[in-house]
């Protein structure tokens, strides 16, 4: 009879990773993904892209070499590297406020803003080690001495003047640094608080003194005015009083030659019509005068005077006149002797 003893124990499996973990791995695809991990690491390192607005600086073993300009650019990987990133874009740069005393000792507040633009990458990343902060070093020093020299009053008007002082000097300071200043601006020039009062007292009491004096002038002109006014109406007032009396004179004269000639003519007729025809004159203007008088509105009773018979003798006789000139006989021939003529 055959004794068996217990069964010897199955060899054991190895798990499916740890028989891979096993498989030795070939030394090519090693060194295969090692040049591949090269490569990117140096297509990365010799490949920029620089961005619009600005301009890269070049460095090999840290010496500068060229600059990179916006686009695609290729460089030697692991011996060239990038040093600087410059802003080649207008920039805008704050002035800070600072307190500035001017000639006449009054202490202000001013600030600014300046603009300026890299014309040069190499010089503003090597010629300056700060470019911002010693431009705006260079602007606080510059308006401190350009305000410093002048009046407040002088300072307050006179920003054009400064900003074009400031331009001058800083686009000729930062020239060596490969930057153009384009714009100065003086932002504020403030007083303190006391002295803009007294500025508006003093203003006002200017105003005041402007308008007396502006009412004094037109007063002034107002009554040298009235003056020559008064002259005008008193020289136009006696030369119309002159003409007046020269026009009445000229009237009296004219009416004396009238009555004298007047009287001439009723001298003459009376030398040629004898006593008749100067009654019928005298008469007639009697009569005229008589009428006009019993014409008047205002004359409301009228007084005929006693010498009524003789003015109707007068018209008498004056007509008895007529009538023998009517009746005369024509004149006779030359050398005749006219004949007396008779009643008719």
């Amino acid at each position: 009879m055959l004794c068996c003893g217990p069964a010897a124990p199955a060899p054991a499996t190895a798990p499916e990773g740890e028989r891979f973990l096993d498989t030795p791995v070939p030394g090519g695809l090693i060194v295969a993904v090692i040049l591949l991990g090269l490569a990117i690491l140096t297509a990365f390192k010799g490949i920029r892209t620089v961005s619009q607005g600005e301009a890269w600086t070049v460095e090999r073993f840290g010496a500068f070499i060229r600059v990179l300009q916006p686009g695609l650019n290729f460089i030697i990987p692991f011996i060239d590297g990038i040093g600087h990133r410059v802003n080649v874009q207008e920039t805008v740069l704050d002035i800070p406020e600072q307190a500035v005393i001017t000639r006449d000792n009054a202490n202000v507040s001013v600030d600014g803003v300046v603009y300026y633009r890299v014309m040069d990458p190499e010089k503003a990343a090597y010629q300056v080690q700060n470019l911002t902060q010693a431009l705006t070093a260079l602007s606080m020093t510059n308006i401190r001495a350009i305000i410093g020299e002048m009046d407040l009053d002088a300072a307050l008007s006179s920003r054009d003047k400064i900003n074009t002082y400031l331009l001058s000097v800083l686009d000729g300071a930062t020239d060596p640094w490969g930057a153009k200043v384009t714009r100065v601006e003086i932002r504020k020039i403030e007083p303190p608080a006391n002295l803009v009062a007294a500025m508006n007292t003093q203003m006002t009491a200017e105003r005041e003194r402007r308008a007396m004096v502006a009412r004094a002038q037109g007063e002034r002109e107002a009554a040298i005015a009235r003056a020559e006014g008064d002259k005008a109406a008193q020289v136009l007032e006696a030369e119309g009083r002159l003409e007046a009396a020269r026009r009445d004179a000229e009237a009296r004269e004219r009416l004396a030659q009238a009555e004298a000639e007047a009287t001439r003519v009723v001298a003459a007729a009376a030398r040629g019509g004898g006593e008749a025809a100067l009654n019928y004159f005298i008469a007639e203007r009697y009569i005229r005068a008589f009428g006009e008088l019993a014409a008047s509105r205002s004359a409301k009773l009228v007084v005929v005077p006693m010498e009524a018979a003789a003015i109707a003798g007068g018209i008498t006789g004056a007509m008895e006149m007529f009538r023998n000139g009517a009746a005369a006989p024509p004149p006779s021939p030359q050398g005749s002797v006219p004949q007396a003529g008779g009643r008719g």
